[in-house]
């Protein structure tokens, strides 16, 4: 089955896009079964669960951390993390910049955009991403985050039904991604755009995803525990 349903978005996946396998709350079993299959790229949430796959399975592995992540946990996840797409507030990214100081390790980092209707989201506005590339970017000496590389934006679009809806969300952070290319030049590892996940990855493709974030239509519905 795994095998079967990377085969179908293989083939509708346009070169240039990254496809994490949302593998959270899914055996271990699962994730070989998709490592075989040639994926390589996976998505855990939980610190707990995403440390203890990391250390099981293939060291060839590309983790992405694509959850809410306390700061007591950051142990846990930034030694085995290629990318964590959901660095959500100020506070996070600050815990992140003191452990790679630490433990002489850059971070490469998503900044996670609120732009769905649910309060509930996490995530920063506009003008607070805006105002921490300011302080990412201009000469070394001036950068308040050494340890952390920007690698771009990641969002969720409303919870709906709605693709017109879908198609605003994913337009609006498309648009803001571009504005802030434009601003900030230098921030050349700034390029990645993961937005879209197994029921409307299709919409976020269209409007520049360079990741979408499949794990229902890759290994069925989540085994929560």
């Amino acid at each position: 089955m795994v095998e079967d349903n990377l085969r179908k978005i293989y083939g509708e996946l346009p070169p240039g896009v990254k496809l994490v396998a949302v593998s959270k709350f899914h055996p271990s079993s699962m994730i070989l079964s998709a490592y075989q299959a040639g994926q390589r790229c996976f998505g855990e949430n939980r610190p707990q669960e995403f440390a203890a796959k990391a250390i099981e399975l293939p060291d060839d592995i590309e983790w992405h951390f694509i959850g809410h992540l306390q700061t007591n946990k950051l142990k846990l996840v930034l030694p085995y993390a290629s990318l964590v797409e959901s660095v959500d507030s100020l506070h996070l990214l600050e815990a992140i910049e003191k452990w790679g100081s630490l433990n002489d390790r850059v971070t490469s980092i998503l900044l996670e955009l609120h732009l769905g209707a649910e309060e509930t989201k996490g995530g920063f506005t506009e003008d607070e991403i805006t105002a921490i590339l300011e302080r990412a970017s201009g000469t070394s000496a001036a950068n308040s985050y050494p340890h952390i590389r920007f690698c771009g934006l990641m969002g969720m679009a409303t919870n709906t039904v709605d693709e017109a809806r879908v198609e605003a969300d994913f337009m609006r952070i498309r648009e803001f991604k571009e504005r802030l290319d434009g601003t900030f030049p230098e921030l050349k590892d700034f390029r990645e755009l993961s937005i879209g996940m197994s029921n409307d990855w299709k919409i976020a493709v269209r409007h520049g995803a360079t990741i979408v974030r499949i794990g229902t239509a890759i290994f069925g519905p989540r085994e929560y525990r």
